[in-house]
């Protein structure tokens, strides 16, 4: 291993830890775009979820990633740059500076060198003697630590209510062999959804307030011990606006009328939620078991308009999302002016405003646009007003569809929704 290699893996290790998501050889490919998005809030930066993966192993690629990819991995850990990033971790180009911060799990340890006139030499025995001191103290951390043997634990859960949110659900655990006095159990990708729980008990309650596929896992020793999947059914279209922790939740009825569904912005005002310095999220959601449909072999069709274009909500940045098991399809739209924040999903392709030209995807919002997705043999074609805007030819993967939300900046409306594959056929007018 190199010392370029070896960076790489200390980068993914800190990743772990800085994530709280534990071995990222366990890591789906939601958790990657969740990274994605994660690095991006933080940096300014979009780095796909495919190039994620390819700095993690889980792509086959040939080559090292570029500085631009590097640079933008260590800024998210608090890094100006990889250099800076190198110089800290021992990059073995120091001479008479010490090389400190050679960093495992918290240790800290320092390889001082005193300034000779064979630098060369000093440059060579560094480069040799940093990876090898980092691997032994990698071996030295984890000789000490307990063996944490999957089949010795057991998880399971089971929904208080079989649809409708919010919904509790109740875990079952056996974690008595734990080394640890505290395990961890996680709802979901995100680490903010942690709880320890006592290895002696045997039950916990956790509140989800979304309908979506989860991963609830549990976790002894940071390891990933047992983890199972959730679905979260809304029981038929669910109105909410998001705000956390507790979202704001609209009857079903509130929203349907005249043929469409849509909630206007005195009803939002009503429940005491401000339009601006802020504007909300609103969002349509229905999550079901739609049968056998997948994410390769569907063509759904919708109609949709942004009714909120006030002060902050100027971009009108709208997103429909296709949800699956693990991934997900999201097509955004927004004003002509705002396409350079906007991003592309489909399952394990993605591409942002900010990398490729997608003006396409700006629309005029006076009236509605219509929207269709078509995906058939791992390619996609996506067609807005009826006019070809955008094709995927690759990185498609097969997953189960499990629902639609629907996301606007403000407020917005929904005309119809259709979800089709010659096997399932699904149609709602309101």
């Amino acid at each position: 291993m190199n010392t370029e290699e070896f960076l790489i893996e200390r980068t993914i290790k800190l990743y772990e830890s800085e994530t709280g998501w534990g071995d990222s050889e366990e890591w789906t490919n939601q958790d990657f775009v969740i990274l994605s998005e994660k690095i991006q809030e933080r940096t300014g930066v979009a780095l796909s979820h495919v190039t994620l993966k390819r700095v993690w192993g889980k792509v086959k690629y040939e080559s090292l990633p570029n500085t631009h990819t590097l640079d933008t991995l260590v800024q998210f850990l608090g890094y100006e740059n990889w250099r800076e990033f190198k110089s800290r971790n021992g990059n073995g180009n120091a001479t008479a500076k010490t090389v400190k911060q050679i960093i495992n799990n918290g240790h800290h340890i320092e390889v001082k060198s005193e300034p000779k006139k064979g630098g060369i030499l000093v440059k060579t025995v560094l480069f040799i003697v940093v990876p090898v001191i980092s691997v032994l103290i990698i071996i030295f951390i984890n000789k000490g630590k307990p063996k944490v043997a999957d089949n010795e634990y057991s998880f399971s859960s089971k929904k208080v209510v079989s649809e409708g949110l919010p919904n509790s659900v109740i875990f079952n655990y056996d974690a008595t062999k734990s080394p640890y006095d505290s395990v961890i159990i996680q709802q979901s990708w995100d680490s903010h959804l942690q709880v320890k729980v006592s290895k002696y008990q045997h039950q916990h309650t956790s509140i989800y307030y979304y309908p979506d596929y989860y991963k609830a896992k549990l976790i002894v020793g940071g390891k990933i011990v047992s983890m199972h999947r959730l679905l979260i059914k809304s029981n038929g279209w669910l109105p909410i606006v998001a705000q956390s922790p507790v979202p704001v939740y609209f009857n079903k009825e509130d929203v349907m009328k005249d043929g469409k569904m849509s909630l206007s912005a005195d009803q939002i005002q009503a429940r005491n939620i401000k339009m601006q310095p802020d504007p909300p999220t609103v969002m349509y959601s229905n999550v079901k078991d739609f049968g056998e449909i997948y994410s390769d072999d569907f063509v759904f069709e919708t109609s949709v308009k942004d009714d909120y274009r006030e002060g902050a909500a100027i971009c009108q940045v709208t997103k429909l999302y296709i949800l699956c098991e693990g991934t997900a399809v999201g097509i955004p739209l927004c004003a002509k002016g705002c396409i350079s924040n906007i991003d592309l999903l489909f399952t394990n392709f993605y591409t942002t405003g900010k990398q490729e030209d997608l003006s396409a995807f700006g629309v005029d919002f006076n009236s509605f646009v219509k929207v269709r997705v078509v995906s058939k043999n791992r390619k996609a074609s996506i067609f807005l007003n009826d006019k070809l805007v955008y094709s995927v030819n690759k990185d498609i993967i097969k997953s189960k569809i499990i629902g639609f939300n629907f996301t606007f900046q403000g407020t917005g409306s929904v005309d119809y929704v259709k979800l089709s594959n010659g096997k399932v056929n699904y149609e709602d007018d309101f």
